[in-house]
């Protein structure tokens, strides 16, 4: 295994480790630049009107922004600075796909974009986000 590959699964398992994810139960899926995070969509996710909310979406994808820009950073972990997300269809069921790629990588700044897609491969949500590096070390502290 290469050591950038290490590096993503290490990344994987800082992730399923999170608790926030014990609830959401992802998969993860990290590579150069990349990210693909699934999620069966729950009724527990709903909102009053039956379908995922919004919450939901935008963790899916700043999370598959923030790991497509964390697979090039390599000892530090990186931090949302913002990012903007564009709702376009609501979803009930299926699985949730969020696809994350990287668009620009600075020495301290990254751009990278993220889609949701529903079972059916519909676009239900477009974000991106800015990412910067932080003073948090990547260390099995913190589940790396």
């Amino acid at each position: 295994m290469s050591d950038a590959e290490e590096h993503w699964r290490r990344l994987e398992n800082l992730y399923l480790t999170a608790p926030t994810n014990a609830y959401y139960k992802p998969t993860i899926r990290i590579g150069d630049g990349i990210c693909e995070i699934e999620v069966e969509a729950r009724t527990d996710f709903h909102h009053s009107a039956h379908a995922v909310h919004g919450s939901v979406y935008f963790k899916l994808l700043d999370d598959a922004g923030f790991f497509a820009a964390n697979s090039l950073v390599l000892d530090t972990f990186v931090l949302t600075a913002n990012f903007t997300i564009h709702l376009l269809q609501p979803v009930s069921e299926g699985r949730l796909l969020a696809k994350g790629r990287m668009i620009k990588a600075g020495s301290r700044q990254f751009l990278a974009e993220a889609q949701l897609h529903g079972a059916g491969g519909e676009l239900l949500a477009h974000g991106v986000g800015t990412y910067v590096r932080s003073k948090i070390k990547l260390s099995p502290e913190i589940g790396y």
